[in-house]
């Protein structure tokens, strides 16, 4: 059975959005191209590394002495994107292994999402029925991080005490595990 492959090559909105209230919150990854919308699910702890791995690599770039490209430190204003996200939110799949890197030859960062499968070996990202493909411009990227540390840190506040989340219908505090 042939990849279906959700390719976006300059997308017109590539954002970490939520549905639901903090403690209930469904995570998606979307990306938009005119009227062509997708959006596949990913855990929290997906999303805060992938900002995180986001920023490493434009701050690596940023770093090497040969590179004429400007990457900004910062994120630009005007690419700032703090909507909601595309609505109807339709979750193409649940998503597995991501993959990051950079394309030195259209100077973008390249994001792909492949289903989660359930299975003792490792995924046949090859053979993976479905991938979602993301080509992002560097201002673009360094927009995508900063929203998504931030929708990241949009849920439940931590426990000054034990450091768990606190739900908003209560929380009992247990002390973290003393060694």
């Amino acid at each position: 059975m042939p990849t279906v492959v959700h390719e976006f090559d300059w997308p017109d909105r590539i954002v970490v959005g939520t549905v639901g209230r903090p403690g209930e919150r469904t995570f998606y990854l979307q990306a938009r191209a005119g009227r062509r919308i997708t959006s596949v699910a990913i855990e929290k702890e997906q999303s805060a590394l992938l900002a995180e791995k986001v920023d490493e690599i434009l701050d690596r770039l940023a770093t090497q002495s040969d590179q004429a490209l400007h990457i900004p430190v910062e994120t630009p204003a005007e690419l700032i994107d703090d909507d909601p996200l595309d609505q109807p939110v339709e979750e193409e799949f649940r998503t597995g292994a991501i993959g990051i890197g950079w394309d030195p030859s259209t100077a973008q960062i390249v994001l792909e999402a492949y289903p989660y499968v359930e299975s003792d070996d490792e995924p046949d990202l090859e053979h993976a029925p479905q991938v979602l493909r993301v080509r992002m411009p560097v201002g673009t990227a360094r927009a995508f991080a900063q929203r998504t540390r931030d929708v990241v840190r949009a849920g439940r506040p931590p426990c000054p005490e034990c450091g768990r989340p606190v739900d908003p219908d209560g929380h009992v505090c247990t002390p973290p595990d003393m060694p």
